[in-house]
């Protein structure tokens, strides 16, 4: 039976045997709904005791993409598959409704029915004024808020950019590409 295409590569790990077959044993279950002809990239690091496994599977137009992070490089695996399936059953109706989409998935996944409980709808639409401000006081004004992103207008560029929470008090900045 043809399997989808596997490229494993590591950082700062050796991508062991064992590891190869993990992933090619777990990840090839995403096989009854991919095509034989579909590329599966997965790049597997090490940070200090952070064992990450970035997947991404590039289907017309769509790219579909899960990164898992434990402290067990083999957790990580099962994690990013299960994240994968989910995501797969989850915007089914989307990823499908392509012409193309024969190409890429298995006809079993495209004529089944997945509860649809899990789509995506958006429940609330909030309209604010952005005023221009500089991130960091638009860290200061999330902060005030209790969110853990804010929408704002930079006001050195006049762009719309966001500013979000990340772990250790640390904050991000969203800019679009010029």
């Amino acid at each position: 039976m043809d399997s989808m295409k596997f490229i494993i590569s590591g950082k700062n790990i050796d991508v062991t045997e064992g590891l190869r077959t993990a992933v090619q044993d777990k990840i090839g279950k995403l096989e009854k709904y991919f095509t034989p002809t579909t590329e599966v990239q997965v790049t597997l690091s090490v940070e200090k005791d952070r064992q990450k496994i970035e997947v991404t599977i590039p289907v017309k137009g769509n790219i579909i993409r899960s990164e898992q992070v434990s402290s067990d490089m083999y957790v990580s695996i099962d994690l990013v598959e299960e994240i994968i399936e989910r995501q797969l059953k989850k915007y089914k109706n989307k990823l499908t409704e392509q012409k193309q989409a024969s190409n890429y998935f298995k006809q079993e996944y495209i004529d089944k029915d997945y509860m649809d409980d899990d789509e995506v709808k958006i429940i609330r639409t909030k309209k604010f004024d952005i005023k221009p401000m500089y991130p960091e006081d638009a860290c200061i004004q999330m902060e005030l808020l209790g969110h853990n992103f804010y929408v704002f207008c930079n006001a050195e560029t006049d762009q719309v950019n966001v500013v979000y929470k990340r772990k250790g008090n640390t904050y991000g900045l969203i800019e679009p590409e010029e």
